[in-house]
């Protein structure tokens, strides 16, 4: 479960807020309802890097290059259909996997694997994951509320009996360097695991083309283009609209971990979002392909008049920010009550709703960060996942 994930602090990024009470909510896929979605060709894809679909024969072939940082195996997994699952055209040996589809049962490990599913209309084959109350989804939670969705226990110990009970169809997995036993054993009886490397790519609108990869899983290669190209359309155009502002308020991000303050560095796709969002964020020059580990005092001197502040950490409060650390009330965004975050809006059980749904969804988090920072750029936009700090 993606939200649990220690090897991403830069998660702890961006913000919101919702000032205008009259302002209308939007629903994350009110774009699907309210937009006819084009019928297009399945394309090559046009940000992600880390996986791409190939025709091999008269089937197809998604090979993984990126599933995790400085990988140095390529995955690649066969589909077919029931019909050619016997053709002797192909060499099993070839492949990390041999999927059949449509897939009809699905196990995810990732709540930022629920979206695209939902997106597609596929929820239905979600029959387990682990780590249940960190869903937010309202769809997804009463599924699971019906026992539709098993819960299998913690992403790093997976309780294999229960998913090779389930038998899906495949796993959708993630790795920080592949040596995953429980994946080994799913693999060895007989269950096929394909490693998710979203995460990994390096732009925000790389990581939601994610979803043509559920959607050749499920036959579905049109409708998940289509979804793609909606998304990115409101992206760009948001962005066109905050490059026309002068005025850019300085950003500070992130908050101290025991003696570390963490920050996104300047060519991560957080960072990029704060850039097209006609920013400046204070650390927009770095480069590197981690986070930022900075001391207080660092970090104090250079945004100590910041105006606005960013995601700090998990703290849901001005209170247990202060009395995490006294310091922090030394800031200007502190004293000025312009500090934003989105650990506050969750689900039933507690999930954060930006780390299930705003790798899909870079648009909203984008016309979050220009509706607080640029308010008057979108006047009737509510933000979706930021709210100020209570």
């Amino acid at each position: 479960m993606l939200q649990s994930k220690t090897l991403l602090p830069l998660l702890f990024l961006f913000l919101l807020i919702l000032n205008c009470k009259e302002e209308k909510k939007i629903a994350p896929d009110d774009f699907l309802e309210t937009n006819s979605i084009e019928e297009v060709k399945p394309s090559i894809n046009k940000y992600a890097e880390g996986f791409k679909v190939i025709n091999d024969k008269k089937a197809k072939v998604i090979i993984i290059s990126s599933p995790w940082p400085n990988a140095e195996k390529t995955y690649k997994y066969l589909l077919l259909d029931k019909t050619q699952l016997e053709s002797s055209i192909y060499n099993k040996e070839d492949y990390d996997g041999i999927i059949i589809t449509p897939i009809k049962e699905i196990v995810v490990t990732s709540t930022t694997h629920i979206p695209a599913l939902e997106l597609l209309g596929v929820e239905e084959t979600l029959v387990g994951f682990p780590g249940t109350d960190y869903v937010s989804s309202e769809k997804t939670r009463l599924r699971i509320d019906n026992n539709d969705i098993r819960e299998l226990g913690k992403n790093e110990g997976i309780n294999t009996e229960v998913l090779l009970d389930i038998n899906p169809n495949v796993v959708i997995g993630y790795g920080i360097d592949g040596n995953n036993k429980t994946f080994n054993t799913i693999e060895k009886a007989g269950v096929p695991v394909i490693y998710n490397g979203d995460w990994v790519e390096k732009s925000a609108l790389a990581k939601a083309e994610w979803i043509k990869f559920f959607g050749v899983l499920y036959k579905k290669e049109k409708k998940a283009d289509s979804i793609f190209n909606q998304i990115e359309k409101e992206y760009l155009e948001a962005k066109k609209i905050a490059a026309k502002v002068v005025n850019k308020p300085t950003v500070l991000c992130g908050a101290m971990h025991k003696d570390i303050w963490y920050l996104p560095n300047g060519t991560s796709s957080e960072a990029q979002i704060l850039k097209d969002a006609n920013v400046n964020y204070l650390w927009s020059e770095t480069t590197g392909s981690g986070s930022l580990a900075l001391n207080f005092e660092v970090v104090f001197n250079k945004a100590k008049t910041a105006e606005l502040w960013l995601s700090p950490s998990y703290y849901p409060s001005f209170e247990a920010l202060e009395r995490a650390n006294q310091h922090y009330k030394e800031f200007d965004a502190f004293k000025n009550k312009n500090i934003y975050t989105f650990s506050n809006t969750t689900g039933k059980t507690g999930g954060v709703l930006y780390y299930e749904l705003g790798t899909a969804r870079p648009d909203l988090v984008l016309k979050d960060i220009i509706k607080i920072c640029h308010p008057e750029l979108l006047p009737d936009y509510t933000p979706y996942f930021f709210k100020p700090l209570k």
